[in-house]
């Protein structure tokens, strides 16, 4: 039975500790040179509807550390792009790849590649949930504090990070405040099964609430891809949001902080908190390829 990395609440505690796990042993093998190589004559497909640097960037590199191809394909140089059927596509690709990796808009589009595929699909990012950077994030936690079981603030918009982040909580035990503008909460339904399965999740519209004593503080962009048109409304409601200095001060004290990129600097964090000596960002954006290495060789591997 195949297997497939569609959301986090998917697998349980002791697989995404596994995959920490390996995640760090690889990160490892890389930095003492050693090469390793279980996907040698391997090929993954990455469909993108969205553009992207850190979900390409990575996710190619990896497929090529771990000795197999990664074949990038564009919904727009594709018969995608002219309409045919994500079911047929799935199919198709099946044929010919080991595995199949998308970055899209619906998330109802990873679902239908998953079932009419026959090999294995990872979810790169849909509008819903963005797996991979929540388990990259939680991975950087672990590595720069020595437990991932801490208070987490996530300051912004309710997005597919923000839902990916109450899967993580759920999953990994991570005490996790979100606060969002009123009517920009992240998914009702995500929300209220994690609380219902005993998440330590709280959500607020005060910032200053999350942040206060947090260990990591969190954001994201105001706008996403796709609500470019909402940009300018959106920096009228997302200014008392701002992850700057005065927020960093409520923290703990050495509190991390992380945001998933890219950043639109003086917008959602201040230049001050991104390049400060608190800022693991660029770590982070670094664990994405080491998590997805973990990640490709125990799905194809």
């Amino acid at each position: 039975m195949k297997r497939d990395f569609l959301s986090l609440y998917d697998l349980s505690k002791e697989e995404l500790k596994a995959l920490l796990e390996r995640a760090k042993e690889l990160k490892a093998k890389q930095k003492r040179g050693e090469g390793w190589r279980p996907l040698e004559g391997k090929t993954l497909a990455m469909i993108f509807e969205k553009p992207s640097t850190r979900t390409r960037v990575s996710f190619e590199v990896g497929m090529y550390q771990l000795g197999g191809h990664a074949l990038f394909l564009s919904s727009q140089e594709t018969q995608l792009g002219r309409g045919e059927t994500i079911a047929d596509t799935a199919r198709v690709l099946s044929r010919y790849v080991d595995g199949i990796m998308i970055r899209t808009f619906a998330h109802r589009t990873v679902e239908e590649l998953a079932q009419f595929a026959t090999v294995p699909v990872i979810n790169g990012l849909s509008d819903l949930l963005h797996p991979c950077q929540i388990l990259s994030d939680i991975f950087t936690i672990w590595e720069k504090l020595g437990d991932y079981q801490v208070k987490v603030a996530y300051v912004g918009d309710g997005n597919n990070v923000a839902n990916s982040w109450i899967n993580g909580s759920l999953k990994m035990d991570v005490e996790l405040r979100l606060a969002c503008p009123p009517g920009y909460e992240p998914d009702r339904r995500i929300l209220e099964r994690a609380l219902e399965e005993g998440a330590k999740v709280l959500l607020t519209h005060d910032p200053k609430e999350a942040a206060r004593g947090a260990q990591v503080l969190y954001t994201d962009v105001w706008a996403s891809m796709g609500q470019e048109s909402e940009h300018q409304q959106r920096l009228e409601v997302f200014k008392p949001y701002q992850l700057n200095g005065a927020l960093l001060e409520l923290a703990a004290p050495g509190a991390l902080v992380m945001h998933c990129l890219p950043a639109h600097r003086g917008e959602e964090i201040t230049d001050e908190v991104m390049d400060g000596p608190q800022s693991v960002v660029f770590d982070q954006a670094e664990n994405r390829l080491h998590v997805q290495k973990a990640i490709l060789e125990w799905l194809m591997g």
